[in-house]
């Protein structure tokens, strides 16, 4: 075919010029949207990689969903330092093409006053990220930065701890979080509106529009206010399933109640509060069980993350001969004065007895996967 002139860069191509080698008009569509549009590939953060199937209306639609909630313009400007292999950050390129706003993509957050920079200078309105680039910002000094352009801020990967949520409101007064929940296997499940973030700060909101949540015990029951079960999922943002594994689709995707539907069974254990509010507890395989007792590892991480100089944490459980499993904390501290007599205080005078961890290990950083999630199963 015809070459296409290379910019300066030898990487770089220019638009302008792909475009004069593609015929004027468009293309006769082949497809329908129930073909398959992609695969992305899970994080891994608790096991392997699995490739979940999206078909071109499952895209289209969580694209829709998320975008109005958001309430995304064409005046939107979203800066985008996640990996386009992780779903969060490739929606970011799929959502700027749907609303007609403007996209910046960076190779990550590794060199944050770069970024920081970066926002000042192009006038980014969006900018999603993840618990583990919060807990940066949080720590940073951003006085030097002009960020007043930012409109909104957006999380997902991982809850936010409520004490990082407070710090991001001090230091971005004017500017809208969205605290979200979601799983590749149905793209964005739950937000919270800005509106409710100071009354329900450890909250990841209701279902996203369109679509319909539920909790449900062992037994397929559906459960109420303050009870703890599984998160049930329905929706077109249901994907297809994982690629070439039907057992394990079997296990994520069940039928509805409508013939042909799938219902995703998340894996995750959440309760509602009396307003229909969602808050996340655990993944099942992440409760630790000791003294007889279920441990949520977000709960415990939530509290020590109060703790002044704590800049990360991650909570596990460990085989131990009496408790059947101890708990063990892993912290990354930005005060060096810090001491595990310091955690294990605050622990103890803010947590059930059961809860208190019997072991806390000051590590330099926590094995991470490459967007952003803690990968617990390495500690």
């Amino acid at each position: 075919g015809e070459s296409i002139h290379l910019s300066e860069n030898k990487n770089v191509y220019l638009f302008d010029e792909i475009l004069k080698t593609s015929p004027s008009n468009r293309p006769i569509p082949k497809n329908i949207d129930l073909d398959l549009a992609c695969l992305i590939y899970t994080s891994g953060s608790t096991g392997e990689p699995k490739g979940v199937m999206s078909d071109h209306s499952n895209i289209i639609f969580a694209v829709d969903s998320i975008t109005s909630y958001i309430g995304n313009t064409e005046d939107d400007i979203v800066i985008d330092v996640l990996p386009l292999s992780f779903d969060y950050g490739l929606y970011q390129l799929l959502m700027v093409f749907s609303f007609g706003g403007r996209l910046i993509l960076e190779k990550g957050f590794n060199y944050p006053a770069q970024i920081l920079t970066q926002i000042e200078k192009e006038k980014v309105t969006g900018f999603p990220g993840v618990p583990t680039i919060f807990s940066m910002l949080v720590n940073m000094d951003l006085s030097s930065y002009d960020l007043s352009s930012l409109r909104y801020m957006t999380n997902t990967a991982a809850t936010l701890p409520p004490a990082h949520i407070l710090k991001i409101r001090d230091t971005f007064p004017n500017v809208k979080l969205f605290s979200m929940y979601g799983l590749t296997e149905t793209k964005r499940t739950l937000y919270l509106p800005p509106s409710q973030l100071d009354a329900k700060p450890d909250s990841v909101g209701i279902a996203i529009p369109g679509t319909e949540v539920w909790i449900e015990d062992e037994n397929g029951n559906r459960l109420g206010a303050g009870e703890v079960g599984e998160l049930v999922v329905r929706g077109r943002h249901v994907m297809r399933g994982y690629w070439g594994d039907e057992k394990l689709s079997a296990q994520r995707f069940r039928p509805g109640r409508i013939p042909g539907e799938r219902l995703c069974y998340t894996g995750d254990l959440f309760k509602m509060d009396e307003d229909g509010y969602f808050y996340f507890v655990a993944r099942k395989d992440d409760i630790i069980k000791s003294r007889g007792e279920k441990v949520s590892p977000k709960e415990v991480e939530n509290t020590i993350y109060k703790i002044n100089g704590v800049y990360e944490v991650a909570v596990v459980g460990v085989p131990d001969a009496i408790l059947g499993q101890a708990i063990k904390a892993f912290i990354v501290k930005s005060d060096p004065h810090l001491t595990e007599a310091d955690v294990l205080r605050y622990c103890r005078n803010n947590l059930e007895d059961f809860m208190v961890p019997k072991y806390i290990e000051f590590v330099a950083e926590l094995p991470k996967t490459s967007s952003g999630k803690i990968k617990k199963a390495v500690l």
